[in-house]
């Protein structure tokens, strides 16, 4: 297990993007948040088992009906600190 940042690129903001991601993540119980970034991009912090990363990148590259992802680049973060037990949408 891991923790992960993500920034997906693409046409992510104003399209429901979080709402879809975040409803798929808590329905696998991922633990993490979601939220825009001023870039135009979308930032995702989660804890990912290695057998799950793949269903996880499938869900952010699939956004919602209306996105767009044009990239994610992601990479293992060693101090992340978050205290949920869910997963969040960010404002």
């Amino acid at each position: 297990m891991e923790w992960y940042k993500f920034i997906i690129l693409g046409k992510v903001q104003g399209v429901f993007y979080r709402k879809s991601v975040s409803q798929a993540m808590m329905k696998k119980q991922y633990k993490g948040y979601i939220q825009n970034l001023s870039d135009g991009t979308v930032e995702v912090v989660a804890e990912i088992f290695d057998d799950d990363f793949d269903t996880f990148m499938h869900i952010l590259k699939e956004g919602s009906p209306l996105s767009s992802v044009e990239d994610i680049k992601y990479e293992i973060i060693s101090d992340a600190e978050f205290t949920t037990d869910g997963f969040e949408i960010r404002y």
